[in-house]
């Protein structure tokens, strides 16, 4: 059964994946309220620059996800919420990790409170592929035991679990969505693929890099909005959690020569010892299982396969290598 929401609210609107869902559900029709994070400078975050064709188009409310009194005042109004803010730097974590616990856990609180007392009619909340760690077995099914490998991680279980014990105690229409490393324009260089290629539309031929062996499951963020709308509308999702992967894998190796073949140069590979994660806090391995997906609300991904994944490389590098997009970025720097 699916369902159709009138207004909408995306936490975490300011950043990769939430910018381009907010967009998403602009074209789609809905009334689209972004709720991102206060600052001084009243930056909007990435939609400071949306595309053009919903420019103007989405309301914003400046807040923070860890005060439950912004996050109430937010949703107020709202028939759904998705729920995407949060701190997802896994080397951050090592770092700080109680302000994951406050922002991933505390924040997925105040919104799973604020829609029990507002009869909110769905929360769709943010997981990650992370709280499974490494894979015990492929592709990883929903029914994959939990391993947090990272504080992060384990922020993101305490998170899912608040979620879904929400349902089970008040009948909070809560569904969990696992989507397996999104990439695409925009994303922070934190992660390993705009690493790869802003390094490269910088000019650079040496690139540094960690961990070479691992794989994963890499998702276009198109594809990942899309699993979000789609699992919002269907009624069956709830109480469930949900993955959505690009139904392939590929080792960081090889997906730096894909990047380097897409973008048509030689590179080196340097390892740099400050990009490796601690030996046991290493996820090893990441492929997903997507047929609950596909079974519960109809959803493939558009980038799937290896051919998928080139084209979504390509698209990901053309963004990068537009000289206004690279300039927020700080190439020469490793981002934690």
């Amino acid at each position: 059964m699916t369902k159709s929401f009138k207004k909408v609210l995306v936490t975490g609107a300011d950043g990769f994946i939430g910018s381009h869902l907010t967009e998403a559900l602009v074209r789609a029709g809905y009334e689209t309220r972004a709720f991102v994070m206060y600052n001084s400078l009243n930056s909007w975050g990435w939609l400071d620059r949306p595309a053009e064709d919903v420019k103007g188009n989405f309301e914003v409310v400046a807040g923070d996800i860890r005060d439950p009194h912004g996050v109430a005042n937010a949703m107020e109004g709202c028939d759904a919420v998705l729920h995407l803010a949060a701190l997802i730097a896994i080397p951050f974590s090592y770092h700080s990790p109680d302000s994951y616990v406050a922002t991933n856990v505390t924040g997925t609180l105040n919104v799973l409170q604020a829609a029990r007392r507002l009869g909110t009619e769905r929360v769709i909340s943010t997981s990650t592929s992370e709280t499974y760690g490494t894979a015990q077995f492929v592709p990883i099914t929903e029914e994959h035991p939990v391993n947090a490998q990272s504080p992060y991680a384990a922020t993101k279980v305490a998170a899912d679990q608040l979620a879904l014990s929400f349902q089970k105690s008040f009948g909070t229409p809560v569904s969990v969505l696992r989507p397996f490393n999104t990439y695409g324009p925009r994303q922070s260089a934190r992660a390993v693929i705009p690493t790869i290629i802003s390094q490269i539309a910088a000019g650079e031929r040496r690139i540094k890099l960690g961990a070479l062996s691992p794989t994963r499951d890499f998702t276009f963020v198109h594809d990942t909005a899309q699993g979000f709308i789609q699992a919002m509308e269907t009624e069956a999702c709830v109480g469930q959690a949900t993955n959505i992967g690009s139904d392939f894998e590929i080792s960081i190796q090889d997906t730096v020569a894909l990047i380097a073949e897409v973008m048509g140069v030689e590179i080196e590979i340097v390892s740099d010892n400050e990009r490796i994660r601690p030996a046991d806090s290493e996820v090893e391995r990441l492929y997903a299982g997507v047929d609950k997906a596909r079974e519960l609300f109809g959803w493939a991904p558009e980038h799937g396969g290896r051919d998928g994944f080139a084209k979504g490389i390509a698209k990901t590098a053309e963004w990068f290598q537009d000289p206004t997009n690279l300039a927020a970025y700080k190439t020469g720097q490793y981002n934690v």
